[in-house]
């Protein structure tokens, strides 16, 4: 019975820490904004403040904008929240002729 529980709490502990850890991933705007090349394609988590919701028929998006630098990256979705809220969005960053931008489907 005591060998049940052990093994349990270790299962536990396992879900638990695994679940943390991939929820710390995240980049700040900023840091992204200094290697955008090394994440340029990659899958990424970004967090920081939404601002500047536009939406133009099936085109949308808006800027997120790191709290502390007040540096700013592009945001293609066609979820748009709430403008001022801070959110973790994961999405791919990609490149135009023009800038950088997250795609976040």
């Amino acid at each position: 019975m005591e060998r049940k529980i052990f093994f349990t709490g270790i299962i536990f502990l396992i879900i638990f820490f695994s679940l943390f850890i991939s929820g710390c991933g995240s980049l700040t705007v900023s840091e992204l904004n200094q290697n955008k090349e090394k994440y340029l394609g990659e899958e990424i988590s970004v967090t920081g403040i939404v601002t500047n919701t536009i939406k133009i028929g099936s085109l949308s998006g808006y800027t997120l904008k790191d709290e502390k630098t007040d540096e700013t990256i592009a945001v293609k979705s066609s979820i748009l929240p709430e403008e001022g809220e801070k959110i973790t969005i994961k999405g791919t960053l990609m490149k135009d002729l023009v800038f950088y931008y997250i795609l976040v489907k």
